[in-house]
Formats: C-alpha cells, structure tokens, sequence
C-alpha cells in the first residue's frame, strides 16, 4: 500500500512538472522578427504526428491554404499561401514556431489564422465547428500540436 502511494504520489509530481513547462497562448513569447524560440509545451514535436495534422481538414487544415508535396494524397490543396516545401530551409524551427502560432506577427498581412491563440479575435469562431465562441474557447491546435506541426515543417527540405 505504501509503494503504491509513494507511486501515484511520484506520477502526480511528474505530471505537474510536465504541465508546467506548457506555456499557455497568452504568455507566448514572440521575438522582435515574429520568432518564438522556447518550445511552447516542453516536448519534442513529433514529424508524423504533424504531418497527419497539417493534412487534415479537422485539425491544422493547413492544406486548405498550402500545397506541400509530400502529402500529394490529400485532395483540394490550396494555393492562397505559400508553399511548403522547403520550408525547413527557408525558416528556422523558432521562425516556423512563430509562424504556426500566431503568422501575423511575423507578416502583418497574412490571411493565416493564428493557431495558437484565444484573446484579441473579432467575432472569433469555435475552432472549424461553424459554431460562435463560448467561455471554452482555447486555441485552435494545442502547444504539443504545434510542437509536431514544427517537427514536420522543419522536415520539408527541397
């Protein structure tokens, strides 16, 4: 009984150290060019998993704006956006963070939703559900997401 309690006590402790290291969307921190360095959720981003997000129309829809090469399979891609092959060469890790998060920092102009955001939107939306903002609103893809959209970005070399 007693290891048992140590354990979940130990579990507990590592979870929240593991949840500390999250940083939440408001306290991002951008750098002056719209590069973010620190890692927002503290693990390793993980390609594949960012790959599978980049291409689905339910969770990064990046497609939706963005031909990427390697995800010929995913049908309708668009071409308002740049494209992303080569993108691990053209932008570093920090800059492709930056981008993913929140791009309007990095170009004013750009039509890209901020991904990684909950405060400053007019008449935001639910996510992609259709449906007007509530008090749960959070940001479109959480900091572990963005983490693994970077890791797959940063693959993408031409």
């Amino acid at each position: 009984m007693r290891i048992s309690v140590i354990s979940v006590a130990a579990m507990g402790l590592m979870a929240s150290v593991a949840f500390a290291e999250e940083v939440l969307p408001t306290a991002v921190s951008f750098n002056d060019d719209g590069a973010v360095e620190q890692s927002l959720s503290g693990t390793a981003g993980d390609a594949a998993n960012g790959r599978k997000i980049v291409g689905d129309k339910k969770q990064g829809n990046c497609v939706a704006c963005h031909q990427v090469s390697d995800l010929a399979d995913v049908p309708f891609q668009g071409e308002i956006g740049p494209m992303l092959d080569g993108a691990g060469e053209r932008w570093s890790e920090a800059e492709l963070r930056g981008i993913v998060a929140n791009a309007k920092i990095m170009f004013e102009d750009s039509m890209m939703p901020s991904f990684y955001k909950t405060e400053g939107f007019i008449r935001p939306g639910n996510a992609y559900t259709g449906k007007a903002a509530d008090d749960t609103f959070g940001p479109l893809l959480s900091a572990q997401q963005i983490e693994d959209v970077v890791a797959y970005l940063v693959t993408l070399k031409e």
